[in-house]
């Protein structure tokens, strides 16, 4: 994957933005709200259709703008892309694939990115919630269908919470849960397929990470915990069946007392090890610094041993939240791999001074190429 050209019009503080990118890697240098971030916003956007800091698409026209819109050209399989975004104010978006308008659940997979923010070193240690949002969103980009069925999954989760407050309150049977609960445990048993399938190849991609990163001293695993589930995690995948039907409908009562759902995919969650020991509860900021970007280096992986080639890369001043050394093994990785990179940071001195790459100085929504001869 190769983003080779960015165009913004009317996107957040630019008025118009024409870049070319490197194939290697891209350092925009500026001090904090000049539009670094709303570069890898922009290209982040291009990938899942939705941004990673707001839910109002309204947010990324420009305040004296009617409309704004990105537009990316790239490279997939060496095969020329154009992807193009358009917004105008109170109305809905337009997404156009090479002159056709496609829908938001096409555009998943055509365009992939693994984004790495300093929000992002919560992962660890941070609510299920997250790690389920990491999950997914990476799975996704690999299996666009798997997407579809996340969709599909929250919307009868959500009838059926419907269905429960109903019957609370006396206006419907709970035998009309029935219905509900065969298309729920059908779409969840998929999920949770996928997801253990998923796990497997990210607990052994991390841990191949990690003991890089640690110089062979640590080892992190990755092990799917499904709420509920007594036995031992090993045996999810063979119980899966037969434990979902029954214990949704074990826990039916308490499901209507409450009004929400209590079991399935949207309520389980990842748990992390080094060496054995709960690095949530019990790692220091070390080890859960060094598991996370273990963990983000091991979704550029994933990707391309399901996609066939890496995603592009974007770390959104990360720089100052690492130490120098994992500075400095996350920058020999990129180097090493060949991953296109677009890097913010607010001093170029996170960078030696034989660093490769491309770098720019980002003010008040203008980019200039910086010459370091």
């Amino acid at each position: 994957m190769k983003l080779n050209h960015l165009k913004l019009v009317g996107y957040r503080n630019y008025k118009e933005l024409d870049l070319d990118l490197s194939e290697g890697t891209n350092i925009f240098i500026g001090m904090n709200a000049q539009g670094k971030t709303n570069i890898l916003e922009s290209v982040c956007y291009a990938s899942m259709g939705s941004s990673f800091r707001t839910n109002n698409d309204n947010d990324m026209i420009m305040w004296n703008s009617p409309g704004s819109s990105i537009t990316l050209t790239f490279q997939r399989h060496g095969v020329d892309n154009r992807l193009e975004f358009i917004f105008e104010r109170e109305k809905r978006r337009k997404i156009i694939h090479n002159g056709s308008s496609i829908r938001l659940k096409e555009l998943i997979g055509i365009f992939n990115v693994v984004l790495f923010s300093p929000e992002d070193l919560n992962l660890i240690k941070g609510a299920p919630a997250e790690r389920r949002r990491f999950l997914d969103g990476e799975i996704s980009q690999a299996s666009p269908s798997y997407y579809g069925d996340i969709i599909k999954y929250n919307r009868l989760l959500q009838q059926r919470n419907y269905l429960l407050k109903n019957i609370r309150e006396r206006k419907a049977e709970a035998s009309m849960l029935d219905m509900w609960d065969g298309q729920l445990v059908e779409c969840g048993i998929r999920i949770i397929k996928k997801r253990l399938e998923a796990v497997k190849k990210f607990n052994m991609l991390a841990n191949l990470m990690q003991r890089r990163i640690s110089t062979n001293e640590e080892n992190l695993s990755i092990v799917y915990s499904l709420k509920g589930f007594t036995d031992a995690p090993s045996a999810i995948e063979e119980k899966i069946n037969m434990w979902y039907n029954e214990a949704l409908y074990k826990i039916r009562e308490e499901d209507i007392y409450r009004g929400a759902t209590s079991i399935g995919p949207h309520r389980d969650d990842i748990n992390i090890y080094v060496n054995g020991i709960d690095l949530k509860s019990y790692g220091s900021q070390g080890q859960q610094r060094t598991g996370v970007l273990s963990m983000k280096l091991s979704e550029l992986e994933f990707i391309r041993s399901e996609q066939g080639e890496y995603p592009v890369l974007l770390l959104d001043d990360v720089m100052s939240e690492l130490d120098v050394k994992r500075r400095s093994q996350l920058l020999d990785f990129i180097k090493k791999e060949k991953i296109q990179t677009i890097i913010t940071a607010t001093d170029k001195a996170y960078f030696s001074d034989d660093s490769s790459g491309v770098f720019y100085s980002v003010e008040n929504g203008s980019v200039k190429y910086i010459d370091r001869k």
